[in-house]
């Protein structure tokens, strides 16, 4: 007597979603892995410039970067603060181990001398630079026109402006010396501010228009290279700024968070190494970024 033999089983599209979508966890971590090598691929090799980088977005974006490409990177991480860049040196070799080189450099770009020395500084195999990071920034005060301290100003002015436009005349020059026009990515951390002035911040929206129009007109004139220039543009985020804004008094810039859930120096810090991780060909060229309860500069919903 024969028995009839089992058919095997047909397969359709159908059925294997079916199947997948009962086992979510696989394809997700698949894809997930797939999309973090890519990004590393990308990354691997590259060394990496970033300004303030001793707290806030900078020390954000310096870790971020190593996550993301931990098997072969190097840091070249500056700030006035040589102590708080040793303690994120620590961190990213706590974390990611060896494969990310770092190089904490004291430096204050609001000094035009010391700018100037910054390249020729560097030790050897380190003065190819793939990507600069423009963070360093910062706010004085809230007084109004007729008030504004002129020190204010100066300093305003030297750290956001001439210190960004100096570093990026200090880096421009390797990424040109590579085929095509030049290969690397500048990216400059520029605010809300610059795209919409309030009452109270004259000055430091003066001077975050001034990077935007410097970062525009730069992506202009480099149109004929391989040479990409990024502006992100954070709105609110909980970082030392406001502490600085009321020249140390905490609890004013407490106030200023008070109700709301800002950004964190991580939200941007992903953004910036997103842009920096894209195909040669890809520029994320103007980036706006706002919490959920953020609209424009000054229009939020705070929680009473």
């Amino acid at each position: 007597m024969r028995f009839p033999q089992p058919r095997p089983p047909i397969f359709t599209f159908r059925t294997l979603r079916a199947l997948l979508s009962k086992t979510p966890l696989i394809p997700s971590i698949w894809q997930s892995n797939m999309s973090h090598s890519a990004m590393a691929r990308r990354l691997s090799g590259k060394t990496i410039v970033i300004t303030g980088a001793s707290s806030g977005i900078g020390r954000s974006t310096a870790l971020e970067f190593a996550r993301t490409a931990p098997d072969d990177l190097r840091l070249i991480l500056t700030a006035r603060r040589e102590d708080r860049l040793n303690e994120v040196m620590a961190e990213i070799r706590a974390e990611v181990g060896p494969g990310v080189k770092v190089l904490p450099v004291r430096l204050d770009v609001s000094r035009s001398d010391e700018v100037r020395g910054f390249v020729g500084g560097l030790p050897e195999g380190w003065r190819e630079v793939d990507v600069l990071v423009n963070n360093a920034g910062l706010v004085k005060g809230v007084a109004r026109a007729p008030e504004i301290a002129e020190a204010d100003v100066a300093t305003m002015f030297d750290t956001n402006v001439t210190g960004l436009i100096n570093m990026t005349q200090a880096i421009l020059p390797i990424f040109k010396t590579r085929p095509d026009g030049g290969a690397g990515d500048i990216i400059n951390i520029g605010s809300i501010a610059g795209r919409e002035p309030y009452p109270g911040g004259s000055i430091y929206c003066a001077t975050k228009a001034a990077v935007r129009s410097f970062t525009d007109a730069l992506r202009r004139e480099l149109i004929a290279t391989r040479i990409r220039v990024i502006e992100v543009d954070p709105g609110q985020v909980e970082t030392e700024f406001s502490v600085v804004r009321f020249y140390g008094d905490q609890s004013k810039a407490d106030a200023v968070y008070a109700g709301c859930e800002p950004l964190t120096p991580d939200d941007i810090a992903e953004i910036v190494v997103f842009a920096a991780g894209r195909r040669e060909n890809v520029v994320v060229a103007d980036t706006l970024v706002f919490p959920n309860h953020q609209a424009a500069a000054t229009t939020m919903h705070k929680k009473s």
